[in-house]
């Protein structure tokens, strides 16, 4: 008999919602996804009922929610959002006796866990399925910069560990990467990867290369610089995608050197959404420009997870390790 839930992925600007089924075998099915604006809601509660009207008025009585920020503690505050959850009052607000609350880059781990191939396109190293045993690191660039790590134990059982990783310091390698560092110096004390190897950290790198040329410098939305470098209709944009895409390899590879990992992916919306100019970029030659280090780099297979929704697929997943394991 399988088990139904619902699955929420809640960020700072939207709350994704989803029914869910999971299987005896642990096979898990999503519904139709539901994107409501966090801002169009006063608090979570009135979100999830909005999407219970959505459904006729009945949800199960099992949620599994990812969320961005910490996960500790009687109240839950969100990073860029100003909902509030307490999840001992999740049986009396939603409804819902059996629930998961989970870190949202640790949903994505989950997924990593839990998908098939068919979710993963290869981006480096040989062009292998990822190991059952050992750790698989996760980077994922997008507003912020995920970092986790996930453990298969060969047999089916794994775990996963949620981590700050984005926020060790930048390591710049040449010297158009030392100009990059000096600017965000101007600007922050202390410059961690995050602030380079993120969505918004394009506007500095194309800001630096500007100054670099001589070039004056006229405020640009990253969205519109993503836009422009990676259809090519901007050189300079196009330069500073192709150097946000070398800063990734380095920085997955150091990641996966730390954690010891013997497979590496990348997940978050904007590798996604990048994903052909990651392929023909310099991002596979950074990740195993490790020294000495270089031809263990090149024994890694680094994937690319490619399913719609691992942020809900992943809390669903994590909800049956917790509670139907």
């Amino acid at each position: 008999m399988s088990t139904a839930l619902v699955t929420v992925d809640i960020g700072g600007t939207h709350a994704r919602f989803a029914l869910a089924q999971i299987a005896d075998d642990g096979a898990i099915t999503l519904g139709e996804p539901a994107t409501l604006h966090t801002m169009d809601h006063a608090s979570f509660q009135t979100a999830w009922e909005d999407f219970a009207q959505m459904q006729g008025g009945v949800l199960p009585d099992a949620v599994a929610i990812a969320m961005a920020g910490p996960v500790g503690g009687d109240v839950i505050r969100f990073t860029n959002n100003p909902w509030v959850i307490r999840p001992a009052l999740i049986p009396e607000k939603l409804g819902a006796s059996r629930y998961t609350v989970i870190n949202d880059f640790g949903a994505v781990g989950h997924a990593v866990a839990c998908a098939g191939t068919e979710h993963f396109i290869h981006l480096a190293g040989p062009d292998v399925p990822l190991p059952p045993s050992g750790t698989i690191s996760l980077v994922g660039p997008g507003t912020g910069l995920g970092v986790a790590h996930v453990w298969r134990s060969g047999v089916g059982d794994y775990r996963v560990q949620a981590t700050e990783g984005g926020h060790v310091d930048y390591a710049p390698l040449d010297t158009i990467e030392d100009a990059i560092l000096a600017r965000l110096r101007q600007r922050y004390r202390r410059v961690s990867a995050e602030r380079v190897v993120s969505g918004p950290g394009l506007v500095d790198i194309y800001e630096a290369l500007a100054l670099l040329e001589g070039r004056a410098i006229h405020p640009v939305d990253d969205k519109v610089l993503w836009q422009r470098g990676t259809s090519g209709e901007d050189s300079l944009a196009a330069a500073a995608v192709d150097r946000f895409c070398l800063s990734l390899g380095s920085f997955a590879g150091d990641v996966a050197l730390a954690q010891g990992g013997s497979g590496v992916v990348i997940a978050g919306g904007l590798g996604l959404r990048i994903k052909d100019t990651l392929l023909k970029s310099g991002f596979a030659n950074r990740f195993t420009a490790k020294g000495r280090f270089a031809e263990l780099m090149g024994s890694l297979p680094v994937k690319l997870i490619t399913h719609p929704q691992p942020g809900l697929f992943g809390a669903a997943a994590a909800f049956a390790k917790e509670h139907l394991s």
